[in-house]
Formats: C-alpha cells, sequence, structure tokens
C-alpha cells in the first residue's frame, strides 16, 4: 500500500478571479475582505493568512510599545475575532475541496484555541513550528517562536494532495527585513511546493511583507493578495 505520494491529483482554477480591479503577482492595497469577494467558489488549492493580532501586546502589556518593533506592531490594524471569523469563512468558500490554509498564530491563541473561528468544513490537520533564531518579547519566557496551523477542507486526505514529505514540524530560518510581521520565505516556499501545482493560485489577503509573494516567485506559482497598509498605491 503507497502511504506517500509526490504526484498531485487535484488543480486549482488558472484564473480565479471575478473582478479586474484586482491583479495577480501584484502588491493590491486593499481590504482582504474585498479581495477574497472577487474570488470564485472553489477556485484555490491554497490560502496563507496572518491576522494581525493584538494578543501579544495585551496579553504581556509590559509597557514596551514606544519602543522599535514595538510601536511598530501597535501602529499596524488590529483584526478583531470577529472580523477574522469573516476572514476564514471567505477562504474556506473559495478553497478547493481538499485545498489547504496556512494560518499563522501566536502562542496565546494557540493555547486558548482557535476552533471556534474555523467553520464546518475546516479542520486543523498540522502544526509547524518556526523557530525564529532570534529573541523576542517576553515578560517572563522569551518569544522565539510561531506556529503556523494546517487547515484542510474536507475532505481530508493527504495521498493526491499533499506531495512532499520531507518538511520538519520545527523549522528554523531566519528572517530579514523592516515589516514587524516578517515570516519565512524558504518554509512558505516548501508548503506551497506541497499543496500546489506548477501556476496555481497561492492567495494572501493580509499579506503584509508580501514573503508569500516572493515564495511562488520562488517555485513558479502565481501570487494573489494584498495589504490594507503595504499595498501599492
Amino acid at each position: 500500500m503507497v502511504v506517500f505520494s509526490k504526484v498531485r491529483l487535484v488543480e486549482g482554477a488558472c484564473n480565479c478571479l471575478a473582478d479586474s480591479r484586482f491583479k495577480y503577482n501584484y502588491r493590491n492595497k486593499c481590504d482582504g475582505r474585498d479581495l477574497l469577494g472577487a474570488i470564485y467558489d472553489n477556485s484555490v488549492p491554497c490560502v496563507f493568512f496572518d491576522p494581525q493580532y493584538r494578543g501579544v501586546l495585551d496579553k504581556l502589556a509590559y509597557g514596551n510599545e514606544g519602543v522599535s518593533r514595538g510601536m511598530q506592531r501597535s501602529m499596524l490594524p488590529q483584526m478583531k475575532e470577529d472580523i477574522i471569523k469573516e476572514f476564514i469563512a471567505e477562504i474556506s468558500r473559495i478553497l478547493i475541496p481538499s485545498g489547504h490554509l496556512f494560518l499563522w498564530v501566536d502562542k496565546f491563541h494557540l493555547c486558548e484555541g482557535v476552533s471556534s473561528w474555523l467553520p464546518a468544513n475546516l479542520k486543523i490537520v498540522d502544526m509547524v513550528v518556526w523557530n525564529k533564531q532570534k529573541m523576542g518579547m517576553g515578560y517572563r519566557t522569551r518569544r522565539q517562536c510561531e506556529y503556523l496551523l494546517v487547515v484542510q477542507k474536507r475532505p481530508l486526505r493527504a495521498k493526491g494532495v499533499w506531495a512532499v514529505h520531507d518538511i520538519p514540524d520545527v523549522w528554523e530560518e531566519k528572517v530579514s527585513g523592516d515589516h514587524p510581521h516578517s515570516k519565512p520565505v524558504l518554509l512558505q516556499a516548501r508548503l506551497i511546493e506541497a499543496v500546489t501545482n506548477q501556476g496555481d493560485v497561492v492567495v494572501d489577503p493580509a499579506a503584509g511583507s508580501y514573503s508569500i509573494l516572493t515564495a511562488c516567485q520562488k517555485t513558479g506559482r502565481t501570487f494573489l493578495g494584498g495589504d490594507l497598509v503595504y499595498g501599492a498605491d
């Protein structure tokens, strides 16, 4: 019996956009919910979502928002839970059957749980711990990791859907850049290769540093994403 398969048997639409206001492989400046609303149902195999959580700043709350990165974080528009749920509901709509959402969470949401954010047709199937290899904020312990939940739309399948089988669940990668939420390009590129085919569309509705755009360029995928603050004018 074959357990692992390096062949993907599912494909998304080559053109998933129903609205010409948005462009592929471009830094669209927009509310991500508008971008998601312009995508056809059941057309995208892969979405990355990195909400701007307030959790770490609120829960630590030890008065460092006026310095450097803490100030940068506090100035970004925050997403309340009802907004995050709106995003995820739209992501669920646009994902193809057995498609994947990669959802970044901080350690507080990881402990408290995010299942209430997910509609019935989405299920958490795995998680990757990103070791950033540098110390971050922390009143008790210092933050060095972030967490990427692997969420799949039903039907839940791995064979014929997930094509890369050497990705460790603890990934070490340093990032550079001025964006306060820079993410690991190489990790995201490997995940994109695992769940998409060449030319497939990968969506990032809250793109921030546009690391997914870079990952798509590295892997020959089509990027579709935007950001309310960091999009191109």
